[in-house]
């Protein structure tokens, strides 16, 4: 019975996913367009697919090379302060040592404490004699810390030039990877700007039918039966972000508050439970603790497509929380809607 309720339970959201569903609405309804471009309707959809799945691989490589260049920039801001601080004691050590060379001038090229040791007195000969010994103590560690932070200076100059070097190509990557964000979404809205108004409420009609289709299938296989897991507490909390995000529209690079994009809204999710992710898909999916299907609990993150270029939270009952796509808000799916390449898990 408990199984059961929990297929019915399943399939209720499934039902509140579709929005009345592809089941309730039948497809016969719509007259059968024909695209201008004579392309059929599922033509149009596959090829739209692969424009917004190439769109999200380009948007992966832009959040990780803006958040690589977050790093490096940190990183320079932390040798310059190194360098402004190592030239600042090599100031005073030359101030130092240049106040021992004008004594020793003015001592006719000989320290007050060597002079002391021409001296017939016996006591001022040793006590010559101990200054003589820490001052020249004094002189070579004075020296050798010239000359280390002299050499420091140098490093900290040359792993700078290293950081702007990779900087630069880090910038060259995030202009690339904007032009092709930018060329795949127009590519993509154009070919659905073709449409004619009937034709794109049936085409949102056919990729709610493959999403239910394949939604079907993954719970077909008793999947669901297995998965009972209980969400942490900060699972719970990175769950009730994410979910009251639903209905904000999918932006590419965003991660809030307004708009997102799907790994935007995963990281920032973690980050308001306290715990800081990678900000991609695939560096989520690299980095982050994978753990099997069935034993995946509300707050996990499943990992789609083969490229890892899609993320959606876990929620529970077999859906998932995500930010699908330009052109679509945060919403609420089936987990097994899109191919599942894996699930991993923030909080250990």
């Amino acid at each position: 019975m408990g199984v059961i309720r929990k297929r019915n339970s399943a399939m209720a959201v499934i039902a509140l996913v579709c929005a009345g569903s592809v089941l309730a609405t039948p497809t016969a309804a719509y007259a059968k367009p024909t695209p201008k471009d004579d392309k059929s309707l599922e033509e149009v959809r596959k090829e739209l697919d692969k424009l917004y799945h190439d769109a999200a691989v380009a948007t992966d490589a832009y959040n990780a090379a803006e958040e690589k260049a977050d790093k490096q920039s940190g990183e320079i801001v932390k040798l310059a302060r190194a360098i402004v601080a190592g030239q600042e004691k090599v100031d005073r050590l030359k101030a130092r040592a240049g106040a021992a060379a004008r004594a020793q001038y003015r001592g006719g090229g000989l320290p007050p404490e060597a002079q002391l040791l021409l001296s017939d007195d016996p006591q001022q000969f040793l006590t010559g004699a101990g200054r003589l010994r820490q001052g020249a103590h004094a002189t070579e560690g004075m020296l050798s810390d010239l000359k280390r932070t002299q050499e420091d200076l140098k490093t900290y100059a040359a792993d700078a030039s290293d950081h702007w070097k990779t900087l630069e190509a880090g910038r060259k990557k995030q202009d690339k990877a904007k032009k092709d964000i930018k060329a795949k979404i127009s590519a993509a809205k154009k070919l659905e700007g073709k449409l004619e108004k009937e034709e794109r409420a049936r085409l949102l009609k056919l990729e709610e039918e493959a999403e239910y289709k394949q939604q079907t299938a993954w719970l077909s296989s008793g999947v669901l039966d297995e998965i009972n897991g209980r969400a942490s507490g900060r699972g719970k909390k990175a769950v009730r972000y994410a979910t009251a995000q639903v209905g904000k529209p999918y932006v590419w690079g965003a991660e809030g508050p307004g708009s997102f994009d799907c790994s935007g809204l995963t990281s920032q999710a973690w980050a308001s439970a306290g715990r800081g992710i990678p900000r991609t898909s695939q560096e989520q999916w690299r980095q982050l603790k994978r753990i099997a299907v069935k034993d995946m609990r509300p707050g996990d993150l499943i990992i789609y497509n083969d490229d890892a270029s899609h993320v959606g939270m876990y929620i529970g009952e077999g859906a998932i929380v995500h930010a699908p796509r330009p052109g679509r808000n945060v919403t609420i799916a089936g987990a097994g809607s899109m191919p599942i390449l894996g699930v991993v898990r923030p909080d250990k």
